[in-house]
């Protein structure tokens, strides 16, 4: 009878995992799938290269400024009710992007409505995970299944979009996210439990939200404007550090008065917690910045369609998959420290296939090797990476500490399109190849600082099967 009970726990488990997977799949999916339809939506909606790519990064900055409260936010309504909420306004932002006549309705749409429903559900998937997910063994399991979704997603972005772009219309890609999202809040209704009652008295740092979130936004939107006007640039970038530095301060200020702040500062003093989610960060900068890059380099460059970009992604794709099927192997032979330089060392030297690209106008193919090195090296570290973070905290700060994992990797997101499509964008028209190379290597310099705080990891032996 134990084992019957045990049985049915454990298919429980895998069934509610599927929702929570899914929720991260589609939410990665978005983040990169518009790279595929810049040159579609630009037409469309008479805008340009620039204002696609805002609207992408503002989507993903949101969802990197706002990830922490939302985090917090569980706590004080419920983390299934938060997850509802959150699948609401997302679906709510994806109709409204797949009607939009303007780009200012589809930043109100996909940026807005999509970013903070993105910063809402995703932090109870992470957090149900833990709590649901009792033993290391299949905790370690669950995050590397939601973790691979993720890869897939941002992965597949490019080609589902490409498929549906070319095939129907750009606006398709936003109805298959809303036709996901209505498949998850079904998948959720019954099956996601939520462990822990909410608590509405808890207190919420609205100052310290404001305070992250306008800091993240002024900053990012200072690279951005980088082209366009230098010393604005410049303005923004030094008003957003300030912001920061004073929300920092607030949280001190929070801290020494007895007061839960957004953000405890506890979580920044352990050290192998800080090289990961170094790690996170760097290489979805990497991922999403590259993509955006090379999307934007064979749309307006070399004059490929959706469908045609999309397809030479799936090299990206294969490779993600490839790792992302082995890490649960891999898991058990070697260190979550070697996974991840290694998921950097044959990473990088695929940046340096598509750089050396530039020197010669070869079939879009020729493309397909570095995007290969960039997805299977990626898929390599995502779920590591994870796993270095959160089991450097205990059982009582794995809401925290998930809420800031995933604000740091989204940042990375927003950085890599903001950083290297600013570059690429700037001589386009002009000097393309010239701004394809320089974003390039302005990524892999980046990357560069992942590895580092990979090699800086502490070697730790890889787990052993519990004997039988």
């Amino acid at each position: 009878m134990a084992e019957k009970t045990a049985a049915r726990t454990a298919d429980q488990l895998r069934a509610l995992l599927i929702p929570l997977a899914m929720a991260q799949f589609i939410c990665s999916f978005a983040g990169s799938n518009m790279n595929v339809m810049i040159n579609d939506i630009s037409k469309d909606l008479n805008t340009t290269v620039e204002g696609v790519q805002l609207a992408i990064t503002l989507f993903l900055l949101i969802m990197a400024a706002l990830m922490i409260p939302g985090g917090k936010l569980t706590d004080k309504y419920g983390r299934k009710r938060c997850l509802t909420v959150g699948l609401v306004l997302y679906g709510i932002g994806a109709l409204l992007s797949a009607v939009s006549q303007n780009l200012p309705l589809l930043i109100i749409g996909n940026s807005i409505f999509e970013g903070v429903g993105t910063a809402l559900l995703i932090p109870p998937v992470y957090i149900l995970t833990t709590l649901l997910f009792t033993t290391t063994a299949s905790r370690a399991k669950a995050f590397g299944a939601i973790s691979a979704a993720g890869g897939v997603g941002a992965a597949t972005g490019p080609l589902i979009g490409g498929f549906l772009t070319t095939a129907f219309s750009w606006r398709t890609a936003f109805l298959f996210q809303v036709l996901i999202i209505a498949i998850i809040w079904l998948l959720s209704r019954k099956r996601v439990v939520d462990p822990l009652p909410a608590d509405p008295d808890r207190p919420f740092d609205t100052r310290g939200a404001v305070l992250s979130a306008v800091g993240l936004l002024l900053l990012v939107s200072g690279i951005m404007a980088v082209d366009n006007n230098f010393v604005l640039s410049l303005v923004m970038m030094a008003a957003g550090a300030l912001v920061l530095v004073g929300f920092f301060a607030w949280v001190r200020r929070e801290e020494h008065a007895g007061k839960e702040p957004l953000l405890s500062t506890s979580l920044f003093k352990n050290r192998v917690s800080n090289l990961g989610l170094i790690t996170q960060n760097t290489q979805w900068l990497l991922l999403i910045g590259a993509s955006f890059v090379v999307s934007a380099y064979l749309q307006v460059v070399r004059g490929y369609n959706a469908i045609e970009t999309g397809v030479i992604f799936t090299a990206t794709t294969v490779g993600v998959l490839l790792s992302s099927l082995a890490a649960e192997r891999l898991a058990r032979r070697r260190s979550q420290r070697t996974l991840i330089l290694a998921g950097f060392l044959i990473a990088l030297p695929g940046v340096a296939i598509l750089l050396a690209l530039v020197a010669s106008r070869p079939s879009a193919w020729a493309f397909a090797p570095g995007l290969f090195l960039i997805g299977l090296g990626l898929g390599a570290m995502l779920t590591p990476s994870v796993n270095v973070v959160q089991s450097s905290f205990g059982e009582e700060r794995q809401g925290e500490i998930s809420g800031l994992s995933r604000s740091i990797s989204n940042l990375g997101s927003s950085l890599g399109t903001a950083i290297g499509g600013t570059i690429l964008v700037a001589g386009i028209t002009s000097t393309p190849g010239r701004s394809y190379a320089l974003a390039m290597v302005v990524l892999a310099l980046i990357s560069l600082i992942g590895l580092v705080a990979a090699w800086k990891l502490p070697h730790t032996p890889a787990p052993q099967p519990a004997p039988s």
